[in-house]
């Protein structure tokens, strides 16, 4: 038995060794209260597993079997009030100690972060779709897919709703999750403590395609964010009513952008809007571009050669490479 639990711990380490754990590393107000909450939940998860075993241990070795002990009847046990009191409160305290500081962060999260609450924020409108994520900048007028710029230091927020199906949106290093729905707005506050490039996915079981529907947020200088805006007003495509409805269509899709936002034609969150479901394409969903050209794009963006700007160009359709 021991061998055999040796083995399962040294199986194990190997798959943990290979965990990021982005929960634990937040880089932003949002991000670190929630991991603030899970470490407070893990120290009383484990001081009732300890406990829990140690009085298990205690029971086992206290009553194990003994030689001296062959044919010995137990005594019979009588019900004690002072243990019934102690292990009925005991809980309680603990479902206290979990809920109120769960109930607080979850209230604080829908609102601005402390020392963000008199700034004005950056909205964008976030929409999912089948299976992609749409990003619409209403104040710049520029419209991405499957990438999302946001200036490190400041103030966004997210609204989002889907074109279809109920997705969720999720950024581990930066916030919590939070469903998109068809017909519907939910919000969602995010700052980035410091430029970088930062994962977000779905995280909702909703078809084939779901398990690759990531997206990247890169957390630039204000400096670095506004000439992007620029060039891609200067550079990028003029977005079509055409051309967004064949984003719609069930597909994979690399990153791509453009000038003009979705938002003249159609807002999903209203609740008169069209529902744009094709259940009968979701058998053969097309290709599926690379977002990701490398694990951190800000990082690494000084040093983009030419062969990987173009793969990332064709992977994205040719429209735009979007940094």
């Amino acid at each position: 038995m021991k061998r055999l639990f040796a083995l399962l711990i040294a199986g194990l380490l190997p798959l943990l060794g290979g965990c990021e754990m982005v929960v634990f590393q937040p880089q932003g107000p949002a991000a670190r209260s929630i991991t603030e909450l899970i470490n407070w939940s893990i120290w009383w998860m484990l001081l009732v597993v300890v406990v829990v075993f140690a009085l298990f241990t205690y029971i086992v070795w206290k009553y194990r079997d003994r030689p001296e002990r062959q044919g010995e009847e137990p005594p019979e046990e009588h019900g004690s009030t002072v243990l019934e009191i102690v292990w009925t409160v005991i809980p309680i305290l603990i479902v206290i100690a979990l809920t109120i500081p769960t109930m607080r962060t979850l209230y604080d999260l829908e609102k601005p972060p402390k020392g963000y609450e008199d700034e004005k924020p950056l909205v964008i409108h976030v929409t999912s779709a089948d299976w992609k994520w749409i990003f619409s900048y209403p104040e710049q007028n520029i419209e991405t897919v499957n990438y999302v710029n946001i200036p490190a230091g400041r103030l966004v927020l997210f609204k989002m709703t889907s074109a279809s199906t109920m997705q969720s949106f999720w950024v581990p290093a930066l916030a919590g999750q939070k469903y998109t729905m068809n017909k519907m707005e939910t919000e969602l506050y995010v700052v980035a403590d410091r430029p970088g490039s930062y994962e977000g996915r779905n995280t909702n079981f909703n078809g084939r395609g779901y398990a690759h529907m990531q997206f990247e947020v890169l957390a630039q200088t204000p400096q670095e964010f506004e000439k992007w805006v620029e060039e891609v007003k200067q550079t990028a495509p003029k977005l079509t009513k055409e051309k967004y409805e064949q984003l719609l269509l069930p597909t994979h899709l690399g990153r791509l952008t453009f000038v003009d936002t979705h938002l003249q034609w159609v807002n999903h969150a209203d609740p008169h809007s069209k529902t744009y479901t094709n259940p009968e394409l979701y058998r053969g969903h097309g290709y599926q571009g690379k977002i990701f050209i490398r694990e951190d794009n800000y990082k690494s963006s000084s040093t983009c050669n030419d062969e990987e700007q173009k793969a990332l160009e064709s992977d994205s359709g040719g429209e735009h490479h979007g940094h």
